[in-house]
């Protein structure tokens, strides 16, 4: 690929999806900065202020199928163009609303309309850019759409205490339709040739592959959560736990951003180094599991760390999809690109809407004394993520551990003997008697 090409692809592909994927982070980080707002001038409480933000989350799930197959047969740019319409339509519909009803049908129809903000970008990257290039360019991609995520905080924060967070809404009602006809007028469209391999372009296909079913599970339990966490529930815990206040957690939540980005560049950059040298990128979502079922652990236990450390680990794990879906890629054809992402993004974002309101709801079993939760909830709520990702670790884990028994299994110092081999034949002392025949001539 010339230089000039790249440059003219990333001009015209990458960063118009990119944007979209802003918006996307943006309106799903929003909600734990103004939660206190709603909390005020509406008067929700905690499990409607979970319903409210997991609803995205619900309906970003439901949508993934459909839009996959529709991202196979119309391609990224119409779809993501029509589909940023509806969420500009919801961001203002959000502005407006004075009650939980209506907020519900805004959030969900934000929800409908950047649901196909990632895998809209995933599929964009599969069909222009070479395929060696596909993992780096998913982490860059993810990097800058997590500035959505560090856009709702600091900035955000200045905004709202400038224009409130209506007129903010109002704000991204515009900029996201703008954004649908950026799209619409500058990408090009691009028609593949359906590949001839053994795997059918068919969302069946994906759903059988055993792989899919290995790994969907620990990626959807480690990515939903933790943005179920950074999303909303990070806030109540720095203001309850660890009692910072307005300014400080704010700054916090900043951080948490920022690392985010870096987390997916760094994620990018990792796959692409490691399928280099012909390591599969599974492992690093192993890894990644394992330190983010610790850094819940710390938090849950207390451990005597700076609060920032864990969250920060928090907030990495939220941009693994890059991991995920650089594993995917290997696994299926381009053609069905779209249903294998979108098919997974179904469990990343379903699993966030049950942990996001399923945290609420055990949060509320305990009742506030000075506007504040006991730290007992959170770690009951927190435990429940951590036990069902320690479980999709194990069955992610399970075909490495049956090889590993099997090698050791090979080893002559380990290797089983059978029952005949270990038990020597017992012989009597009459079995050692030797009979002499009797020869009548014989002398005595």
């Amino acid at each position: 690929m010339q230089i000039s090409a790249a440059w003219r692809l990333i001009a015209r592909v990458f960063l118009p999806f990119a944007a979209g994927y802003y918006l996307s982070y943006l309106f799903r980080t929003i909600n734990a900065l103004i939660s206190g707002h709603l909390t005020s001038d509406i008067g929700l409480g905690t499990a409607d202020l979970g319903l409210l933000t997991s609803v995205y989350f619900l309906v970003f799930a439901a949508a993934q199928i459909p839009i996959g197959i529709l991202l196979d047969r119309f391609g990224p740019r119409r779809v993501q163009s029509a589909l940023l319409l509806v969420a500009a339509a919801g961001a203002g519909l959000f502005a407006m609303s004075t009650g939980l009803p209506s907020l519900l049908i805004a959030r969900a129809m934000i929800g409908l309309g950047v649901a196909a903000a990632l895998t809209a970008g995933l599929k964009s990257i599969v069909l222009w850019f070479p395929r060696e290039r596909v993992a780096l360019l998913n982490g860059y991609m993810i990097m800058l759409g997590s500035l959505g995520a560090v856009t709702a905080t600091v900035p955000a924060e200045h905004l709202l205490a400038w224009i409130g967070w209506r007129q903010l809404f109002e704000i991204l009602a515009a900029v996201t339709g703008a954004t649908a006809v950026l799209i619409y007028i500058v990408v090009p469209e691009r028609v593949i040739t359906p590949s001839v391999g053994p795997i059918p372009a068919t969302l069946s296909s994906v759903f059988r592959d055993r792989r899919f079913w290995r790994i969907a599970p620990l990626s959807a339990t480690c990515v939903g959560s933790a943005w179920s966490l950074q999303g909303l529930w990070a806030a109540p815990w720095l203001t309850d736990v660890e009692g910072l206040g307005r300014e400080s957690l704010v700054g916090q939540l900043f951080i948490m951003s920022i690392v985010l980005c870096g987390g997916a560049w760094l994620f990018g950059t990792t796959v692409h180094c490691i399928r280099r040298r012909g390591v599969g990128a599974e492992m690093v979502l192993a890894i990644v599991a394992v330190l983010f079922i610790a850094a819940e652990l710390a938090l849950i236990l207390r451990a005597p760390l700076p609060s920032i450390l864990p969250w920060s680990v928090v907030a990495i794990v939220g941009t693994a999809t890059v991991v995920s879906f650089a594993v995917i890629a290997d696994y299926f054809p381009p053609e069905i690109a779209g249903r294998a992402n979108g098919a997974l993004n179904v469990l990343h974002f379903g699993w966030a809407f049950v942990a996001q309101y399923g945290t609420g709801l055990i949060l509320e079993q305990w009742s506030t004394e000075d506007g504040h939760r006991a730290i007992l909830a959170y770690q009951v709520a927190f435990g429940f993520n951590v036990a069902l990702q320690t479980g999709a670790l194990v069955w992610f884990a399970l075909p490495s551990l049956r090889s590993f028994t099997g090698w050791i299994g090979s080893i002559p110092f380990f290797a089983r003997v059978s029952a005949c081999e270990a038990v020597e034949p017992v012989v009597t002392y009459e079995q050692t008697i030797v009979l002499i025949p009797i020869d009548g001539d014989a002398e005595w």
